[in-house]
């Protein structure tokens, strides 16, 4: 009997501990010396606070209970840092002039290095650009130029959204899924499916389509697209 006592004594402590998450971060950014950083997670259509940490000499920490995966952002005042996984282990948070890394945990890592193509990516797009203004200087032909460019911007394009696709496909079944799927659409004007995402969307598991954020999303994009079509 002592020890069915022991057992369960033993079971109710476990339960009562929970997951436990812990930050700990570096800046090399003296500005952030002294200011406070949030985490928030979103609740509704608000970001609400969940725990908070101060700077100081280019260190912070802290730790607490998660009692499920979630979706968090980094703020300092009002402005979102960067997003991350909020979850169970160690996380670790590097700041410093050329970007912010989130890893040390399995989903943060996918996560971090997901960014850190995305960022590669972008860079690529950005050349581009440059190319094109530097071969309008140099008095290339504008029939070449815009070959050229157009050539480099779908290879660009296809990439990227090779990218994402394959990302989110792999993540179906966590919050990174549904997560950037939600930070793709936010990059538009306004609710809208582009032809990736609505090949995004065809492929998913029902428990993608069911998630909230995406199932409020697709409703608002589809109802969109018909008013669209009907003006």
């Amino acid at each position: 009997m002592y020890k069915i006592y022991f057992f369960l004594f033993c079971a109710v402590v476990c339960i009562s501990c929970g997951k436990k998450y812990k930050i700990e971060g570096v800046s090399s950014v003296s500005c952030l010396d002294g200011k406070m950083l949030f985490i928030k997670v979103p609740s509704g259509n608000k970001m609400v606070k969940v725990d908070s940490t101060e700077v100081i000499h280019g260190l912070f920490k802290v730790k607490g209970k998660v009692d499920s995966v979630r979706l968090a952002s980094l703020f300092m005042d009002e402005e979102s840092i960067m997003p991350f996984v909020l979850e169970e282990g160690d996380i670790e948070i590097n700041i410093n002039s050329s970007g912010i890394s989130i890893k040390g945990t399995p989903l943060n890592n996918a996560f971090n290095d997901f960014i850190l193509k995305k960022n590669s990516l972008d860079d690529r797009a950005y050349e581009v650009e440059r190319m094109e203004s530097r071969m309008i200087m140099d008095g290339k032909d504008p029939e070449e130029i815009q070959r050229e460019i157009t050539r480099l911007r779908k290879e660009v394009n296809e990439d990227m959204d090779s990218l994402l696709e394959t990302f989110i496909q792999a993540n179906y079944e966590n919050v990174l899924g549904p997560g950037v799927f939600i930070m793709l659409g936010n990059a538009m004007p306004y609710p809208f499916l582009t032809p990736l995402m609505e090949n995004i969307v065809l492929e998913a598991p029902e428990s993608f389509k069911n998630n909230p954020m995406v199932k409020e999303y697709v409703s608002v994009a589809r109802s969109n697209m018909v008013k669209l079509q009907g003006n």
